[in-house]
């Protein structure tokens, strides 16, 4: 069994209240962290990546980007996906060409760009040349982002994410959705559902889990608390 069929059979059989729980480490070292801690598989967080390279959310250049996974993937056995945010405007086969050298099996793809929302079908699209590129070699997480750019409505949310499943999506990733809207989703989205956990607030991950989430990832949270106990270590130095 390959990495990549290691990392999709974790997202399946869950029992209500036993996400997939993955961590996004945002460098080399916070990436051995959560494999010492015994998590099975990481997600890397753009927003954190990014911050650990001294760029804003969505500044990263595409290179950096990969560099940055790669030495993620490098430094644990773990399985590894990567959040390569809207593709950085690359065809289909050359980013999963790039994504596969990086040795991630998972990604990431989001549905928006610039602050708006990508056509639905015209994404689907995209999603399903890059599933025919990687066959089953990646992981592939789509993310709905209307929630963050849309109206919130969790029809078109459902919507969206039956378009992107039947293009070859492996999980959707409603990110930001309200978590009383959590069992609405549940209801209307075929497969796996990823939902996105805030560090300190609102409901662990396995509350999250019993609203119906099959996978939880934490966005840049780690990263930022990380960076706020570093700051405090800097107060007292």
């Amino acid at each position: 069994m390959t990495k990549a069929d290691t990392f999709r059979a974790l997202h399946h059989h869950r029992a209500p209240g036993d996400p997939l729980v993955l961590p996004g480490p945002w460098d080399a070292p916070s990436a051995r962290v959560f494999a010492e801690a015994g998590f099975p598989a990481l997600a890397t967080p753009s927003a954190g990546v990014a911050a650990a390279l001294g760029y804003a959310d969505g500044e990263t250049p595409a290179d950096e980007m990969f560099a940055a996974v790669a030495r993620i993937v490098r430094a644990v056995d773990v399985p590894v996906s990567a959040d390569i945010e809207d593709g950085y405007g690359l065809a289909p086969k050359e980013l999963v060409e790039r994504l596969l050298e990086t040795g991630a099996v998972g990604c990431n793809l989001e549905d928006s760009t610039g602050g708006r929302l990508k056509d639905p079908h015209e994404h689907a699209e995209f999603l399903a040349e890059v599933r025919a590129v990687a066959g089953q070699q990646l992981v592939l997480n789509a993310r709905i982002d209307t929630f963050v750019h849309g109206d919130g409505d969790p029809e078109r949310a459902v919507e969206r994410a039956a378009l992107y499943v039947a293009a070859g999506a492996d999980c959707v990733y409603p990110i930001l959705a309200p978590v009383d809207v959590l069992p609405l989703l549940r209801a209307g989205i075929e497969g796996p559902l990823n939902a996105l956990a805030r560090v300190g607030e609102g409901p662990a991950p396995a509350g999250l889990g019993e609203r119906g989430a099959t996978r939880i990832t934490f966005g840049p949270g780690l990263q930022r608390r990380a960076a706020q106990a570093l700051r405090e270590i800097a107060e007292e130095l």
